[in-house]
């Protein structure tokens, strides 16, 4: 596995990979959720190139971001990446803060943008600067951050990027929560305590199955995130929406997404499940 810190290494191992190539991004802290990215890019292309990199365009304060490259690469390593992009800010931002950026559009200014203004201008701007250094046939991400995926999605779309976008399944732990690198910042108190968060959003789901209209899934996950906001150690609603496969509002029939996120003590967590919506929408005789 080669390990490049700057565009001069990744381009020269670039070069030397022959066939199809799978591209994984993250921003470092690696754990399962990103090696089931890597398998997944493993088994759909000939090589795959990971990027680790805390983007300083998308948090107010990046140094707070947990960074660990040497385990990063153990495990890009034991789950057969060829590269590992390692970079310093100088080099994906070569002129300080670039000028231009990419603009998300309406779907991006909400959910996990709310109150965080240009938030996805800098999601995007990095993730199409990646795209374009490595050259992949196919970018990999998780479904965990539904809207990160869905708006990589529609910009690949709009503005013609050569690029597969893959979606891959959020992985959890046996108790349902999501990986996620903030869970290593709950205590074992707050840990339990986010566990409303996949319940509820299970609950949406079991409604859906039952033949529930939109309300009935909201109504169940929202129950769950309501009593968990009044235990000993409450968790906090920031949001729970119900979209569309492109984010869409007010999905009333097919496939849909119930997105939400919690704060449990001074963390955010996100999550997301898929789901079907099989009886339409009541309305007003």
């Amino acid at each position: 596995m080669i390990v490049a810190t700057d565009r001069a290494g990744l381009e020269q191992a670039r070069a030397g990979l022959r066939g199809s190539v799978g591209l994984v991004i993250t921003m470092g802290a690696l754990h399962a959720g990103h090696a089931a990215l890597i398998r997944a890019a493993r088994e759909r292309t000939d090589h795959v190139v990971v990027t680790v990199y805390v983007n300083p365009l998308q948090y107010e304060d990046p140094a707070v971001y947990p960074r660990t490259p040497e385990a990063d690469c153990a495990l890009c390593r034991s789950e057969g990446a060829d590269v590992v992009y390692l970079p310093e800010t100088s080099e994906v931002y070569r002129d300080g803060d670039p000028l231009v950026r990419v603009a998300p559009g309406l779907r991006g200014e909400d959910l996990e943008a709310e109150g965080r203004p240009g938030y996805f201008d800098g999601v995007l701007t990095v993730m199409l600067k990646m795209t374009n250094l490595v050259r992949p046939e196919a970018v990999f991400l998780g479904e965990k951050d539904f809207q990160q995926l869905a708006l990589f999605e529609r910009m690949v779309f709009d503005l013609d990027v050569p690029v597969e976008v893959v979606g891959v399944a959020t992985v959890r732990e046996s108790d349902g929560l999501a990986l996620s690198s903030r869970n290593t910042r709950l205590s074992a108190a707050e840990r339990t305590a986010a566990l409303a968060l996949p319940r509820a959003l299970t609950a949406g789901v079991e409604a859906a199955e039952e033949g529930g209209r939109a309300a009935d899934v909201l109504a169940a996950a929202g129950k769950v995130l309501q009593d968990a906001g009044t235990g000993t150690l409450p968790v906090h609603p920031l949001y729970l929406e119900l979209r569309g496969p492109g984010l869409e509002p007010d999905p009333d029939l097919g496939q849909a997404w119930l997105l939400a996120a919690v704060r449990v003590g001074t963390t955010r967590l996100i999550d997301g499940m898929p789901l079907r919506l099989t009886a339409p929408r009541q309305t007003a005789p």
